[in-house]
């Protein structure tokens, strides 16, 4: 939903497993990828490149999806851009690093997930990268940070949030984008030439979390962070900014909090 309201693409079909074509948008297919592969490839036709952001989020699954799932899936949008002739964007997640400490994170780097989810996905990366190099397909699987709005943050937040502070007075540090930066990065991504088998998808830099909170005048208390708690998780967007460029302002915890607040406003007139 968020990319169709900030339109990136010039030319897309939009699919779901369950929606279906409507009179006010013509351009959206139901299609059900692990269950209608034929349809998925004639669908497919005349495209140059799929961006495949279908999964199991742990919320699905703790609601009984299976995690399997992501990587069935990955795999029939691998195989339908083999019947088409087009290249794969796959959504991956952050999650596929586990705890990098003090370290900013490297796509050629070590990843050891320490959830069930980032395993999850980090499988689907390596099944998807298989079948791609079997079928001449090129896939990239883009390990995304946070996005504003969706994130448990601004999009969990509810009266009487709680939120970890640590030692040294700071809140946990994470990579983020805004919904409206990433819909361009993913225009930039779908439109370039060629990309590597794993790109980070974030906006340069770190951001508090408490930033966050605050920017949208969000109240929140502070609680002891537990020994467990991950301080800082920083993705590296060295080889991203080869493909696509940022401003400060995407880095900004108000410029992420901005564009959430335009969505929603966007989403509440339609």
């Amino acid at each position: 939903m968020i990319l169709r309201k900030c339109r990136p693409f010039e030319q897309v079909l939009w699919q779901s497993r369950t929606g279906g074509r409507t009179d006010d948008d013509p351009g959206w297919i139901g299609v059900d990828l692990l269950g209608d592969a034929a349809g998925l490839a004639r669908a497919a036709r005349g495209c140059d490149r799929i961006l495949c952001l279908a999964g199991v989020t742990p919320a699905a699954a703790a609601r009984g999806a299976d995690m399997g799932d992501n990587a069935r899936l990955a795999l029939a949008a691998v195989r339908a851009g083999a019947a088409a002739g087009a290249s794969v964007l796959l959504s991956s997640s952050a999650a596929v690093y586990g705890n990098p400490g003090a370290e900013t994170l490297e796509e050629d780097g070590p990843a050891n997930p320490l959830s069930d989810y980032g395993r999850a996905k980090l499988e689907m990366e390596r099944e998807a990268a298989a079948l791609g190099a079997e079928l001449d397909v090129p896939v990239t699987s883009l390990r995304i940070g946070n996005i504003a709005g969706v994130d448990a943050i601004l999009g969990g937040w509810r009266p009487g949030f709680r939120l970890d502070r640590f030692a040294d007075g700071r809140s946990p540090e994470r990579s983020y984008i805004g919904p409206a930066t990433l819909a361009r990065v993913l225009g930039d991504l779908a439109r370039a030439e060629r990309l590597p088998p794993v790109l980070n998808v974030a906006a340069p830099g770190v951001v508090e979390m408490a930033a966050l909170l605050d920017a949208a005048g969000l109240n929140w208390t502070p609680q002891p962070a537990p020994k467990t708690a991950i301080a800082r998780v920083a993705l590296s967007t060295k080889r991203l900014e080869t493909v696509t460029e940022f401003t400060a302002g995407d880095s900004r915890a108000g410029t992420m909090v901005a564009q959430w607040r335009a969505l929603e406003t966007k989403q509440s007139g339609d």
